[in-house]
């Protein structure tokens, strides 16, 4: 058995999450979780809203609130789509506790005190028409390097190179339209530089084990080309204060030095609990993060890897005293550095880039509100952004629901169920068996290794596409072996061997199927005979802050009851009733009245 944690992006609560952003850190996250989990690994999956920096501050000001009430607002809202949606996290918590923010400045005065915080003079963009300090991400221009349009302060999707605001053609603020205006003012900086050779050293290792996905690792080490020290604090009222720096109170740390420590900060707040509750201790999170066994796999969207592959590691390797200039851990202890960084690609909405803004988005909780959250779950998983953008279409949404779950899945769930509840009403036994019974439970029982694999890898486009082969072949075992004919009394026995055949190879699938859409599989298990446990589900819990602030929802759930991944011998006997239909086929006519409220219907 192995320690795995499950390090989830943290989606920022500046308004509610949509599919784009689910289909990058959720649902793939969770798959490889609940597998692991099946699998007998002691996994730890965390995660929390990222709350600080200027995003908050705008979008507070726009509504007329404060940062504090609408990160409370989007953190409710966000909590409560993502346990919709079946995300099964240990702790999904936030960065505005006292824990984290108690976290975040200690692992700042280590690397800090270790000689890796330095204090520079920095160009700082400030917003003519606010005031207010203007973050990299909000001011856009012509990149120097390619010459790319839309390129952000701090780097250039279109070539990759890391930027600084003032070294854009053209910047424009993205609050108000207009050229920012350029103070001079003291901030800390990451010394990057000092620590590239150790970056460098790692991400050799981890190219080495041939497990990160060819574009993360080649972007990861394309940025080492160009390694210049970050800035970790901001001229902002609403973040984090530095530590040695109280006096300034206008100086924050930086939210994606804050942000990223929220992983670390999350498992120590679930060990606190643990402890809390009795039942566990306040040091169990060390398990994850100093044991040098550990495993640690990080999930996000392709825009989220410089934070994962340099800068966290570099924040890592600061602390650990692993630099150029050595020092030594600090209380934590020595952390682990990433084992893979599990970046996926970009999904695009009916050919188009997602953008709240722009109103090119379709929101979680809207999909969630119309249509089944493993319809969603299964699309993601069987056509989501893996290795390359991909796009979600209404038209493909339908065709995929109505015929791969609800024509493949569901039809072969249905028809088993019900040919058992009118011949039998209860799981017949399977008697005598014939080669072509035997080979249908052997290739739906070599699943759990192929599938397995596959998923362990974060190849869960490939495992799922598996899987469903394998119910292919479930539904063609019912063509070939035509059990609806089999009327004869004499023909009694070979049909409670066909059908005793055919219901453990709908178990076998269906325990597979469950870390893809656990929703319809506890369903089904009920329509099994079983009592609908098979996939533990997350609930939403208020809790106090362990250290005096305000109350909050966390995600949680125990997922320590599980079945293996392993085959389950079903039980004769189990009654089984006429079941119902577990997918909703959907009417075309979605399609356009879905295109209608994105203003893409025909005109």
């Amino acid at each position: 058995m192995s320690h795995i944690l499950s390090a989830v992006a943290w989606p920022y609560a500046n308004g509610p999450r949509h599919i784009g952003h689910v289909a990058g850190f959720g649902v793939p996250s969770d798959v490889f979780s609940r597998y692991m989990r099946m699998r007998g690994d002691d996994v730890l999956m965390v995660s929390g809203t990222d709350e600080h920096g200027t995003p908050i501050l705008v979008a507070a000001e726009e509504a007329g609130v404060t940062p504090k009430s609408l990160a409370d607002k989007n953190n409710r809202i966000i909590a409560e789509d993502l346990v919709s949606l079946g995300l099964s996290y240990d702790l999904f918590t936030r960065t505005t506790t006292v824990n984290h923010e108690h976290v975040v400045q200690q692992m700042f005065e280590v690397c800090r005190d270790n000689g890796y915080m330095v204090i520079q003079d920095t160009s700082v963009a400030i917003d003519p028409d606010t005031g207010n300090t203007l973050p990299d991400r909000y001011i856009e221009g012509t990149c120097p390097i390619c010459g790319a349009d839309g390129a952000r302060g701090d780097q250039c999707d279109n070539c990759g190179n890391q930027l600084d605001p003032q070294d854009l053609i053209n910047p424009v603020s993205k609050v108000s339209g207009k050229a920012p205006e350029f103070k001079i003012a003291k901030h800390y900086f990451l010394d990057l530089p000092q620590l590239a050779d150790s970056l460098a050293v790692w991400l050799d290792e981890v190219e080495a084990t041939g497990e990160w996905r060819p574009n993360v690792i080649s972007f990861s080490k394309h940025l080492l080309e160009d390694v210049r020290p970050r800035a970790m604090s901001r001229d902002i009222s609403w973040g984090i204060p530095v530590p040695g720096w109280e006096d300034q109170p206008s100086k924050r740390l930086y939210v994606w030095f804050d942000a990223v420590i929220g992983y670390l900060s999350a498992s120590i707040e679930w060990a606190r609990r643990r402890e809390a509750a009795g039942t566990g201790t306040k040091d169990d999170w060390r398990a994850w993060w100093n044991d040098p066994e550990a495993l640690s796999y990080y999930f996000m969207g392709k825009d989220n890897i410089v934070f994962h592959s340099q800068i966290w590691p570099a924040e890592l390797l600061a602390y650990n005293g692993e630099g150029a200039k050595g020092g030594a851990p600090g209380e934590l202890g020595k952390l682990n550095l990433p084992t893979q960084v599990v970046a996926s690609e970009f999904l695009t909405m009916e050919g188009k880039k997602f953008s709240s803004s722009k109103h090119v988005v379709i929101y979680v909780r809207d999909v969630l509100s119309r249509y089944q959250p493993d319809a969603l779950r299964y699309f993601i998983s069987i056509a989501g952004p893996e290795t390359s953008d991909a796009d979600f279409t209404w038209a493909e949404f339908v065709r995929r629901n109505n015929s791969e779950l609800v024509a493949g899945w569901g039809n072969l769930v249905n028809r088993t169920a019900a040919m058992i509840a009118k011949n039998f009403g209860e799981i017949p036994a399977i008697g005598k068996t014939e080669p072509i019974d035997d080979e249908l439970l052997g290739a739906v029982r070599g699943g759990f290794d192929t599938v397995g694999e596959l998923i362990a890898h974060h190849h869960q486009r490939a495992a799922l596409a598996e899987l469903m082969r394998l119910v292919g072949e479930a539904n063609t075992y019912v063509t070939r072996t035509e059990p609806f004919k089999l009327k004869a009394p004499e023909q009694r026995e070979r049909l409670s061997t066909v059908l005793g055949t055919l219901v453990q190879a709908v178990c076998d699938l269906n325990t597979m199927m469950s870390v893809f859409l656990p929703h319809s599989s506890n369903t089904i298990d009920t329509v099994l005979g079983g009592a609908g446990d098979l996939a533990p589900m997350p609930r939403l819990v208020e809790v106090e802050d362990l250290d005096g602030g305000e109350p909050y929802p966390i995600i949680t759930g125990d997922y320590t009851d599980l079945h293996p991944w392993a085959p389950r011998d079903v039980v004769p006997g189990t009654p089984i009733a006429k079941p119902k239909p577990v997918f909703q086929k959907l009417d075309e006519s979605v399609i356009a009245e879905e295109l209608d409220r994105l203003g893409l219907g025909e005109e």
